[in-house]
């Protein structure tokens, strides 16, 4: 009997022990600053990870704040820039508690800490991007605006004990209605330049087609006058050639010629040529082939002909 009570004593004086150990001590992680409270005034802030005592409740009361980078989504918001366009901006920001005595001071928590950095950064960003223009907000000075924004919502929260450590606008765009109501003007105007750039296109093949018109004339009229000349020139030389062929053996030349004409005209066909048997185209076959050739033409002019 008195074994069990010895063992009972024994284990209610280890859990009374137990609890007050557990109610008089704390723990900070490496990624937490501790604020110790005794009847809601801080006594001590502790940063250094690691076990550390404190008077059981009610007497102190321990906050724990994280050390870690806080990220803020702010609320999309409407902008005028100074080229007087209406912009819809969408940012977020990153934070740290760099000074937890302060922090707890003057927000006392990480909820009331983001409402209060949210007026903050909306504020600047809308005084910061009033004096850009939509063009310097989207492609040339961007940079230098949030690291703007940045420097001065950072000197703003030291107040509170944090440190801003980036503020970025996500998005820089145009309200709907103004965003479609620039894209068909742009596509208006695009299509304005191509047509004017068809046009220019047709003109300008116009105008090459009708040089390369006139070129090409010029080149078959300078090609015909010249093979009109080189056809004189060998249509001369062929007459010369037959005039001394001529001169030569007129007897021989008006038979050959003749026999050039009968070959030619004595043809199977549709058109016969009726001729008086004693004519002098036919003179080679009257026995008439003793007679001068210079008495009759080689090649007597062709006879009308009728069709049957």
């Amino acid at each position: 009997m008195t074994g069990s009570i010895v063992r009972i004593a024994v284990i209610a004086v280890i859990a009374v022990a137990a609890i007050v150990f557990y109610a008089a001590t704390f723990v900070v992680q490496q990624t937490q600053s501790a604020l110790v409270l005794r009847f809601g005034a801080v006594r001590s802030v502790v940063t250094t990870p690691g076990l550390y005592l404190k008077l059981p409740a009610p007497f102190e009361q321990v906050t724990l704040l994280d050390n870690r980078i806080l990220d803020l989504d702010l609320p999309a918001q409407e902008i005028i820039a100074s080229d007087q366009k209406r912009l819809v901006v969408d940012a977020f920001t990153r934070y740290r508690i760099s000074d937890p005595l302060r922090f707890y001071q003057a927000v006392n928590s990480i909820p009331r800490a983001n409402s209060q950095l949210a007026s903050i950064v909306n504020g600047q960003v809308r005084s910061v991007l009033a004096e850009a223009t939509f063009t310097a907000m989207v492609r040339t000075d961007r940079a230098r605006l949030m690291n703007r924004i940045r420097d001065d919502v950072n000197r703003e929260a030291t107040r509170f004990g944090m440190t801003v450590v980036d503020v970025r606008l996500r998005r820089v765009d145009l309200p709907a209605a103004n965003s479609q109501a620039i894209f068909q003007r742009m596509q208006t105007e695009r299509q304005r330049e191509a047509a004017e750039a068809r046009a220019l296109g047709a003109q300008q093949a116009q105008e090459i087609r009708a040089r390369a018109d006139r070129d090409s004339t010029v080149i078959v009229a300078e090609a015909q006058r010249r093979s009109d000349e080189v056809r004189g020139e060998g249509e001369g030389e062929r007459n010369r050639v037959f005039a001394e062929a001529f001169g030569k053996d007129p007897e021989f030349f008006a038979f050959y010629r003749s026999m050039q004409a009968y070959e030619a005209s004595i043809k199977s066909g549709d058109t016969r040529m009726v001729l008086s048997p004693d004519s002098p185209f036919f003179r080679f076959f009257n026995g008439s082939a003793s007679r001068p050739a210079a008495a009759s033409p080689a090649v007597p002019p062709a006879p009308a002909a009728t069709s049957p």
